[in-house]
């Protein structure tokens, strides 16, 4: 009897279920203020719970990639969402005997594993059900990463307010668990040889892949610390403006408090919208293409940020660059299995990611730093500014080594 092959699209959707589950930790912000002052902790202990989450992301992410590869993507789904809903129900009981510690452990810790695991098995299962769409199909996924924020900060405001802060996490920790569990279900790898040769006729706009590595193999090449890099100083400018978008609009630009509030409202529909939208346009132009551009819109940008005194242009110029920044989650998938192939992409899309987690620790503290030294934003764009130049170069410098594998592979095909 032949096993009848799964809908992709089907697969598409219940990544996006994985995904929108585990994005609520963006919206972790919602909870800062009741919890501060209905159990008087103050904002660095509250905040360290969202840091240790997306440290605990980058960890799972580079350590269990691997697992992912091995086990398969349903296996890896179920695990993150065991460990992501366990955490979310835990951190109700941490609540409601007002233990800030056992919050650690729950949110923070297995949170932030689930987050991890989460994170990297849809994308890495998509790209092999997609060989002639990665970018649209990556980008789906990881925006509803980008989007869940939004959609979770009214649905945790809402709850708070009507059955309480613990309440609000035993909901959302059973509705997480239900929807993780039925995504992860569906998933699983394409059968052997699916859609082989898609994307090779002619006037195909898809790379196809260089070389077929594993992750250990695939950080011992130049082209894996120039992704990293790249990924790196994007998330850096990024994290830190969308840190201090407020303040920093309300200065420059003469924003008022409630029109600043509004415009980081906004800001979080351009980064789940960049994450589809520029992940989609890559499938077109191409990956190297994409980071390019990226470079050189923000390079302008970061420049000319200093000295613009319309709030309508400063808010234009901010979601270009927020766009930007959820571009580069989106399309670093793609870009992985153009590069490296799909062999074992879990496993180094995970190692990549620790530049996320590096960069969550760098760019509000660099932006932080640097503005109490010069009591302006000025000097922190600027700043901004050279990073994304050299991440501009790095992006040209990656193309040597795509001609080079290009011309490699040439000369074995003849």
């Amino acid at each position: 009897m032949v096993k009848r092959t799964k809908n992709r699209w089907l697969i598409a959707l219940s990544a996006v279920g994985i995904h929108l589950s585990i994005g609520s930790v963006y919206a972790w912000s919602v909870f800062t203020n009741p919890l501060m002052e209905e159990y008087g902790w103050d904002l660095s202990a509250v905040s360290f719970t969202f840091s240790l989450a997306i440290l605990f992301l980058g960890l799972s992410a580079a350590f269990l990639g691997h697992f992912v590869e091995k086990y398969g993507p349903r296996v890896s789904g179920l695990v993150s969402a065991s460990f992501f809903s366990l955490g979310i129900l835990g951190s109700g009981l941490a609540v409601s005997i007002e233990s800030l510690g056992l919050l650690y452990v729950t949110y923070g810790v297995l949170g932030g594993i689930g987050l991890g695991v989460g994170y990297i098995t849809p994308v890495s299962t998509l790209v092999k059900w997609f060989p002639d769409r990665r970018g649209l199909a990556t980008g789906l996924a990881i925006m509803g990463f980008g989007f869940s924020a939004v959609i979770y900060s009214l649905v945790k405001g809402a709850l708070i307010q009507s059955v309480g802060i613990a309440n609000t996490f035993y909901i959302l920790g059973a509705i997480f668990l239900i929807v993780m569990i039925a995504s992860a279900l569906y998933l699983e790898k394409p059968p052997h040889g699916y859609m082989e040769g898609a994307g090779q006729g002619e006037g195909s706009k898809r790379n196809m892949d260089l070389s077929q590595l594993t992750a250990n193999e695939a950080i011992k090449t130049r082209r894996f610390w120039f992704l990293w890099l790249m990924l790196f100083i994007n998330v850096t400018c990024g994290i830190a403006i969308l840190a201090v978008a407020s303040p920093m609009g309300q200065e420059i630009a003469g924003l008022s408090a409630a029109a600043a509030a509004t415009m980081v409202g906004i800001m979080g529909f351009f980064n789940g919208a960049g994450r589809l939208g520029w992940a989609t346009i890559s499938d077109y132009i191409g990956r190297p293409n994409v980071y390019t551009t990226f470079f050189i819109i923000q390079v302008v940008t970061y420049f000319v940020l200093p000295s613009v005194t319309s709030a309508i242009l400063f808010q234009i110029l901010l979601f270009l660059i927020i766009s930007c920044y959820g571009g580069g989650f989106a399309s670093i998938p793609a870009y992985i299995g153009d590069l490296f192939g799909t062999k074992q992409l879990g496993a180094i899309h995970g190692y990549i990611l620790t530049a996320w987690a590096a960069a969550g620790l760098a760019g509000p503290n660099i932006a932080a730093w640097v503005r109490e030294a010069t009591e302006s934003y000025t000097a922190t764009l600027y700043i901004f500014g050279v990073l994304i130049f050299i991440a501009l170069v790095i992006s040209l410098l990656v193309r040597l080594d795509i001609k080079q594998l290009k011309e490699s592979k040439d000369t074995l095909a003849s």
